[in-house]
């Protein structure tokens, strides 16, 4: 069984830094990480954003949105949430 909520709760106070990996053109505006849309043929910031301090994603040009930072990684990696989960999962060492 996956504990999503153990995976989220250990990736917030990373989420900076995996966001400087996964959306390296982004930057910071208050709590949240404004970047380009890597799934879609996004020109300029503004509309995708991610909330640092929940992990609440949203593209608001498109309507796709998440809640928290394992639905950030599939939507980003295009893949299934328990996929996402262990990846991340591994990437923070949570074995």
């Amino acid at each position: 069984m996956i504990d999503f909520q153990r995976i989220n709760s250990a990736a917030l106070p990373v989420l900076p830094s995996l966001l400087r990996r996964w959306l390296p053109d982004g930057r910071r505006e208050g709590h949240e990480w404004v970047a380009r849309n890597p799934r879609r043929a996004d020109r300029s910031l503004g509309s995708f954003r991610v909330n640092m301090n929940t992990g609440r994603w949203a593209d608001f040009a498109t309507d796709d949105r998440g809640g928290d930072v394992v639905s950030l990684a599939a939507y980003l990696a295009g893949i299934g949430q328990a996929q996402a989960a262990h990846n991340l999962s591994e990437m923070l060492g949570l074995h």
